[in-house]
């Protein structure tokens, strides 16, 4: 089973496995956390980025979909890239938002790795409601089949923080 935590903190200093970078559909880098990773990781990120553009996802990276680069100057050895989606009162996409989850850890199976840190996807420029993200998040890690060993998710701000911690306990209580 794997292992949940909580860290309030900077994702790119995080020394696990692999990071979730919550990314946009080009994957050429932009504002918060997908802006962070991308200067903390070096020029080399950004042509990686360019890489799979060219070959894999040659119209962006659709949401929900993962795939994993190098994670070049971070202490993390991979980067995983999913796209959240937008919150919307009025529609339902949470499929989407379990997907970003369950995608990624597939692909952190893919490559390997044991360890993986997300951030809270969606909940900044995306404006998904914080409570509902850690509800989403915490839920599919748990029911994920993977061979990700520890889970941490890397918030930025004690609210943020104790929004998840007031779930991871309500889940596991």
């Amino acid at each position: 089973m794997t292992s949940i935590r909580l860290v309030l903190g900077d994702l790119t200093t995080q020394d696990v496995d692999a990071i979730v970078n919550a990314a946009n559909h080009t994957m050429l880098g932009g504002g918060g956390v997908d802006g962070a990773i991308h200067r903390a990781a070096g020029p080399k990120l950004l042509e990686a980025c360019r890489r799979v553009r060219k070959t894999t996802f040659r119209d962006g990276l659709p949401t929900g979909e993962a795939v994993a680069t190098e994670g070049f100057d971070l202490p993390a050895r991979w980067v995983i890239h999913t796209v959240g989606p937008t919150w919307a009162k009025t529609i339902d996409k949470s499929d989407l938002l379990v997907s970003c989850h369950t995608r990624s850890l597939a692909v952190a199976d893919e490559v390997g790795a044991r360890s993986v840190a997300f951030p809270a996807i969606s909940t900044g420029a995306y404006h998904w409601p914080m409570d509902d993200a850690a509800r989403i998040a915490i839920a599919t890690v748990h029911g994920a089949m993977t061979g990700v060993e520890e889970v941490r998710f890397v918030l930025r701000g004690q609210a943020a923080y104790d929004v998840f911690a007031v779930e991871l306990e309500r889940q596991q209580g």
